[in-house]
């Protein structure tokens, strides 16, 4: 591995100044499961990298009022194990539970899930199916970003070299809601994603669908959400023929491209089938958190 010096700031205001006197290509250091491993092959030469884990900030996760806070350097480990992410906000857990090994999610971070901006990351679309923010930092302050509108190309995200992410904000999804993540692996562990989705919806008093999100990962050089197969959902009694004309219409959202783990076609497929299954999976648990509100 290339020499690198190596900050440790105590504060978020410390890790600002930081990063605004040192030069660009400065990297951020949380569990370093992705930032590790691309330094010791030679895909990442930094001169600086900065150790977030003395910022207090980034390791928050709690609820206040109806919002759940994660902070950057949360591990996916404690998003798996904390009941109040698996009560309302499950497949945020679910997807926790899919990184890597136990000893990589008890390091491997949802800031830095998100911001190595891999097309396959797997905290990605959960929380862009539950309409999360991205709070970010920087020497202006603070702006809150959709965490849909985050993510600007392969290994590219909206961060200027100055700033970082804070935490993501997610709203209350409510007492009729429900969500499920699924990805396709060749493997069980210590595999990316050929193809992850997410679903999330929420009935409404007449049992209608009042509102529904599918963000797909692994098709595209983003997460994608799939816009038309929301709509085609929201308002309508959900029924098995409607998720699968919903499912039909997600693999429209999907550009996929062919390499050694999948070709256009397969990735095009599990698209279909992991939609259908997550939104099979979503409609249960929100008919269920309906009846036990009742």
């Amino acid at each position: 591995m290339r020499r690198f010096d190596l900050a440790l700031p105590e504060s978020l205001e410390d890790c600002l100044k930081t990063l605004a006197g040192k030069p660009a290509g400065a990297k951020l250091l949380a569990g370093g499961t992705d930032l590790l491993p691309q330094m010791k092959n030679g895909l990442l030469k930094p001169a600086w990298v900065v150790d977030l884990s003395r910022v207090a900030e980034l390791h928050k996760l709690a609820v206040e009022g109806d919002e759940l806070h994660i902070g950057a350097a949360v591990t996916a480990r404690a998003l798996e194990l904390d009941p109040r992410v698996a009560g309302r906000h499950a497949s945020i857990a679910e997807s926790g539970a899919l990184v890597g090994s136990v000893q990589v999610r008890n390091l491997a971070s949802v800031g830095g899930n998100l911001c190595n901006a891999a097309p396959s990351a797997d905290m990605a679309p959960p929380l862009i199916a539950l309409d999360a923010l991205a709070v970010i930092a920087g020497p202006n302050g603070r702006r809150r970003v959709l965490l849909a509108e985050f993510f600007t190309g392969v290994r590219r995200t909206v961060l200027g070299a100055d700033e970082l992410l804070v935490e993501l904000v997610v709203p209350d999804p409510g007492a009729r809601s429900g969500g499920n993540y699924l990805r396709h692996t060749p493997r069980r562990e210590l595999d990316i994603a050929v193809v992850g989705v997410a679903s999330q919806l929420t009935l409404g008093a007449d049992g209608r669908c009042a509102k529904a999100r599918i963000a797909l990962a692994a098709v595209a050089p983003t997460p994608v959400r799939a816009t038309a197969a929301e709509q085609a959902l929201q308002g309508q009694t959900v029924t098995p023929e409607l998720i699968e004309r919903a499912a039909g219409l997600a693999v429209e959202a999907a550009k996929p491209i062919a390499d050694q783990r999948g070709s256009v076609e397969f990735r095009r497929h599990l698209t279909r089938v992991l939609t259908r299954r997550t939104l099979t999976t979503a409609l249960a648990r929100a008919g269920a958190l309906a009846r036990a509100s009742a």
